[in-house]
Order: C-alpha cells, then sequence, then structure tokens
C-alpha cells in the first residue's frame, strides 16, 4: 500500500533583505511564488522567517515535509546546494544557513525533533553568500546563481509534493 504523495508543503524563508547575498532567499521566494498557483493542486505555506527558530519548524501539521531556503556559509559564492535535512544534522560544520539564528541550524532540528509527535522531514536550499554588509545588493555570483537558486528550491518542492510546480506559465 502506498501513501499518497502531500500536496502541502511548507517552505522556510530565511533571510534579511537589508543585508545584501542574505536577502536572496527572500526575492527567490517572491519570484517563485509570482510564478506557482493554487490551481496546480499545490499548496505551499510560505513564512518569511529572519531567523529560523524551534517553534516555526514544531508548528509544522503532521507530515507536511519542510523546505528551509538561506543564502549558505560552508560553500563557495553562488554555488547552489540541497541537503535532506538529515544532513545538516549529521554535519553541522557543512553548508549551512547564513542568516543569524537563535541556535544553530543543528540544535534548532535536533530540539524541534525531540519535542515533536510527528516526524520532521524536508530540504534545505542554499546559495552561496559572498556579501552581508548592510545593502540590498547582490554580489556577482549571487546574482549570476538566481536562476539556479530558484530552480533548486523548485525541484525541491517537487521532490516533497511528488508534483511539479509551475514556474513560468
Amino acid at each position: 500500500m502506498t501513501t499518497p504523495a502531500p500536496t502541502l508543503v511548507r517552505l522556510l524563508v530565511c533571510g534579511n533583505v537589508d543585508r545584501c547575498d542574505d536577502g536572496a532567499a527572500i526575492w527567490a521566494a517572491h519570484e517563485l511564488l509570482a510564478d506557482a498557483t493554487a490551481e496546480y493542486g499545490l499548496e505551499l505555506d510560505v513564512h518569511q522567517c529572519g531567523q529560523l527558530d524551534v517553534v516555526q519548524v514544531l508548528d509544522l501539521g503532521s507530515g507536511v515535509p519542510l523546505v528551509i531556503i538561506d543564502c549558505a556559509t560552508g560553500v563557495d559564492a553562488g554555488e547552489v546546494v540541497t541537503l535532506p535535512l538529515d544532513d545538516l544534522l549529521a554535519h553541522p560544520r557543512g553548508p549551512s544557513p547564513h542568516s543569524s539564528h537563535a541556535l544553530p541550524i543543528d540544535q534548532v532540528l535536533g530540539v524541534a525533533r525531540q519535542l515533536s509527535e510527528a516526524p520532521i522531514d524536508g530540504l534545505f536550499v542554499g546559495v552561496g553568500g559572498a556579501d552581508f554588509g548592510f545593502g540590498r545588493t547582490f554580489s556577482t555570483p549571487v546574482r549570476k546563481a538566481l536562476p539556479a537558486f530558484i530552480a533548486a528550491i523548485t525541484a525541491a518542492i517537487e521532490r516533497l509534493a511528488g508534483q511539479p510546480v509551475p514556474v513560468g506559465a
């Protein structure tokens, strides 16, 4: 017996639009959502969270997969990475979200999993950042990587939802 693929995916969008590359996830989510519509049977539960915390992860419904998007550290500027959340827990010194968090991402996920009655599953999609200073301009590597970043976010949502996401329709 197979379980039907979920049609609801939670998207946690981390970052700060006033900190150069750290605003990349917010920009990418805005571009993605401009093209993804409810008529395709996919419901995206989108939350912008400058800082990811345990409550936002715990607020998932039972069985709702999670995609966390953010500018990343631990990878080259402009490199796009997609990692299962389990990999963030197993390798906290590898690629990880840049945005300041009350706790490091591995601790946020670890605490949430300990407190949750339902499994917490999902993916992290990030783009390596170069400039986190004040401003609203992306560095050249991040600006060039934005189409690949949006494509990776779309692929992550499709993977978790089990259906295509209409982008550019």
